[in-house]
């Protein structure tokens, strides 16, 4: 197609995205600013007189805003860069989405968080979170991968943690579904009932989930999860609520990026044809440390995904008890 017609924007960005998911980063990420272009994707490029930095220029002594442009878990994931900007001499403005400014208000290197859609302060340069990557060139070998680069209020991990009771078994956070208006979530979200059939009885999960779909209502109520639901106002009080957990499972949304930025042990159950961010053919990711990829072995297999789930928590707290 682009040999055809050189300005198919979505043909450059079908090329990015193949070239991002085998580990290409040097020629995928310079494609996937075709993202703008693509009409498709109905993302809002921002126009305003300030330049755009992608790393060319210094930024000694000036200030530049970053910010956010697509879902909540990409904001988490490339907020880790704004340290990287700011050792290059900036002051650093970062505007997210509203469930994110209380939880990254205390992010290393940023001096100030606003909210998306609110007035911004002065600034001299602005970068898209997902551009930061390709303005440092970045490799697979070159990932910024901190084990944990947030942090939650230690006030409210005591208050979950009280809520929860005393811990007589391991807790397990489960994040089940994310975004219905996602493009892929039809292929990335899973019905609590399917997981549970296969999940061990002898540890106390607790729903990371604050909405619930309709089919999931009714099999909350017949499993033992623990679940607060409306009382997690933004992503701050879910940090909490993970921080109390010894294991984090989740889909591909935003609840599995917030539990590995926070250094949570994290389990990532993906569909066969998984984003971009997640490679291929490899059960870690080098974008966190501490995170292990369930993988679909054939499209729309969830079976064998959820099999190897029961006998990963087994294998994982039965080293835990015997001091392993």
């Amino acid at each position: 197609m682009i040999a055809l017609d050189a300005s198919n924007a979505d043909a450059y960005w079908n090329k990015a995205l193949i070239l991002l998911l085998v580990g290409d980063y040097e020629t995928g990420l310079a494609l996937y600013e075709w993202r703008w272009k693509n009409e498709k994707l109905s993302l809002k490029e921002r126009i305003c007189p300030q330049p755009l930095w992608l790393g060319r220029v210094s930024l000694s002594g000036r200030t530049i805003l970053l910010h956010c442009e697509q879902g909540l878990g990409d904001t988490i994931q490339f907020c880790r860069y704004a340290k990287m900007v700011a050792e290059l001499g900036a002051r650093v403005v970062l505007e997210v989405q509203k469930p994110l400014v209380r939880l990254l208000g205390q992010l290393e290197g940023v001096a100030e968080v606003v909210q998306q859609g609110k007035a911004l302060p002065s600034f001299d340069m602005h970068c898209p979170l997902m551009s930061l990557p390709l303005a440092f060139n970045t490799t697979v070998e070159s990932i910024p991968g901190a084990s944990a680069y947030l942090t939650s209020d230690p006030v409210k991990v005591a208050e979950r943690r009280r809520r929860l009771g005393t811990e007589s078994r391991p807790r397990i956070g489960l994040a089940w579904s994310g975004n219905t208006q996602h493009t892929h979530d039809r292929f990335r979200s899973i019905e609590l009932s399917g997981l549970m059939k296969w999940l061990p009885p002898e540890f106390q999960y607790v729903s990371l989930q604050k909405e619930l779909r309709e089919a999931d209502r009714e099999s909350l109520r017949s499993y033992d999860i623990v679940h607060f639901g409306e009382e997690l106002g933004d992503f701050g009080d879910t940090a909490a609520l993970c921080e109390a957990m010894d294991l984090v499972i989740s889909v591909d949304t935003g609840v599995a990026h917030l539990a590995a930025a926070l250094g949570r042990p994290t389990w990532v159950l993906l569909p066969f044809d998984p984003d971009w961010r997640w490679l291929l053919d490899r059960s870690d990711t080098p974008w966190y440390p501490g995170m292990r990829l369930y993988r679909q072995k054939s499209a729309g297999d969830w079976v064998s995904v959820f099999y190897r789930l029961g006998c990963g928590l087994y294998s994982m707290f039965s080293r835990s008890r015997n001091g392993g």
